[in-house]
């Protein structure tokens, strides 16, 4: 079966990270708890690989980071495009989504948020 994904490139502020971390590690639960088969968050580490001379775009740039900032790519694996607007759909509806219910603010700019959804061309694993 063909998988489908979800991608996100997030420009996070240093300061924010351990703020970012715990609301991803909810949002993990949640999205798993609705059916996602697979949720991952990773952060920039090695941001200027040297990849031999071929021309690239690294992560930072991409990510319009500033110098306090680092960069956070996360996926979300499901069944099928048809199952990831199902598990969306609960996620969005589950009362831990509601905004009043968010102790603090996001630790990040939603407005410089890279998203987009993804249909597996290739596979391997799990």
């Amino acid at each position: 079966m063909e998988r489908y994904i979800d991608g996100y490139v997030l420009p996070i502020p240093n300061e924010q990270l351990d703020a970012y971390r715990e609301m991803a590690d909810e949002a993990g639960k949640l999205w798993m708890e609705h059916g996602a088969l697979k949720y991952f968050e990773g952060v920039g580490d090695d941001m200027e690989p040297d990849m031999d001379g071929m021309p690239m775009v690294p992560f930072p740039q991409l990510a319009e980071t500033e110098d306090d900032e680092t960069v956070v790519f996360s996926f979300i694996i499901f069944k099928s495009r048809d199952h990831r607007d199902e598990v969306n759909t609960k996620v969005m509806g589950d009362p831990a989504m509601d905004p009043d219910s968010f102790d603090e603010e996001m630790p990040f700019d939603t407005e410089r948020m890279s998203y987009g959804g993804f249909r597996s061309i290739v596979s391997y694993g799990n």
